[in-house]
């Protein structure tokens, strides 16, 4: 195990949340779940939390995914945080 990844506390594999929030809409849902499985695999359904924002504008969507390294993981977050449709990523 590297060094930097004793620093944050991480064993891989194992399971990761990932946070994303964007404008509500089909199209941002579909194209974040699209970046989080080209990096992570097929994400079960029962692992994606949805919550839409009060005025229901915006929705955030958590993914528990299986992370196998630091590097993915760093991949996955440029991915989305490089994304048009994706406002914030946690």
């Amino acid at each position: 195990m590297a060094a930097h990844e004793r620093q944050l506390g991480l064993h891989f594999p194992c399971r990761f949340p990932v946070k994303v929030m964007g404008a509500a809409s089909d199209a941002f849902e579909s194209i974040v779940a699209e970046i989080v499985e080209r990096h992570a695999g097929r994400v079960d359904p029962d692992h994606v939390a949805r919550r839409p924002s009060r005025t229901g504008r915006y929705v955030s969507l958590t993914f528990e995914i299986m992370a196998d390294s630091r590097e993915q993981l760093d991949g996955l977050y440029r991915d989305l945080s490089d994304c048009s449709v994706v406002s914030f990523v946690l």
